[in-house]
């Protein structure tokens, strides 16, 4: 079953490897990338990009974990391409509401040493980049990619070990609302085990030299920035962004 569904590509009539190295060839050797060109671009990159490139099967991360450790994350779901009704809490959905929703796009991974699970996505927008510069420019002044009211949703895919990964265990996560493209990248991370979490910690203050707390220790808050930033990282390759990022190396 879960290799079936690991075998899903995004989208209806989606394109194989091909089709995503078309994108990168369309521009002549030597030219510089199109931003305006890769931002139209975004609109379809949940319909013209393999699974196994946004959410690659596993991910290697040299150095990014605590004090610099090694991480390795292995998916184990991936969730069907949909619209984004119900797919966040109340309060997230309406601040995301102005970007509008093309498709959303969610897998949940599972850390090397089983004690940690992480659901990372991206919502594909319908806004143009004056609508996704307003709502990065809403988010950072009303500081809402840290508020505990606004955490994404886990995808408990059922059948696997992540099916009990609900909203009491999330214990650190990150939302990004990009300019560049038009997409807010996401992604909770909880431990494995179905313990409950009553203080959770946003990803970038779990990721700060010195943070003492339980998502920070145990490495939590790096899995969430981690995998966002690679997701981040294969939306900009696959629409050909010119904007580039941090990532964790597979």
């Amino acid at each position: 079953m879960l290799a079936a569904a690991a075998c899903l590509v995004l989208g209806i009539g989606l394109l194989g490897g091909a089709a995503a190295g078309g994108w990168l060839t369309e521009t002549a050797v030597g030219a510089p990338p199109d931003a305006e060109a890769a931002f139209a671009k975004g609109h379809d990159v949940w319909r013209n990009t393999p699974v196994d490139t946004l959410f690659p099967r596993t991910v290697n991360g040299l150095g990014v974990g605590p004090g610099g450790a090694d991480r390795t994350w292995t998916r184990i779901a991936v969730a069907p391409d949909s619209g984004c009704n119900g797919a966040f809490d109340p309060k997230l959905a309406g601040a995301l509401a102005p970007a509008g929703c093309v498709r959303l796009l969610r897998a949940t991974y599972i850390d090397a040493t089983r004690s940690g699970f992480i659901t990372v996505g991206a919502q594909i927008t319908k806004a143009d980049q004056a609508g996704m510069m307003a709502l990065n420019t809403r988010f950072s002044t009303k500081n809402l990619g840290i508020r505990t009211d606004l955490m994404p949703l886990p995808y408990a895919a059922k059948g696997t070990p992540a099916a009990d990964f609900g909203r009491a265990q999330r214990a650190s996560w990150t939302v990004r609302v990009l300019t560049d493209l038009p997409a807010v990248v996401f992604a909770v991370s909880g431990f494995a085990d179905g313990r409950t979490f009553t203080d959770p910690q946003p990803a970038e203050a779990a990721t700060r030299p010195g943070a003492t707390t339980a998502p920070a220790e145990s490495g939590l808050g790096h899995d969430a920035k981690d995998l966002a930033d690679r997701i981040e990282a294969d939306l900009r390759k696959a629409a050909g962004s010119p904007t580039q990022t941090r990532e964790a190396s597979s």
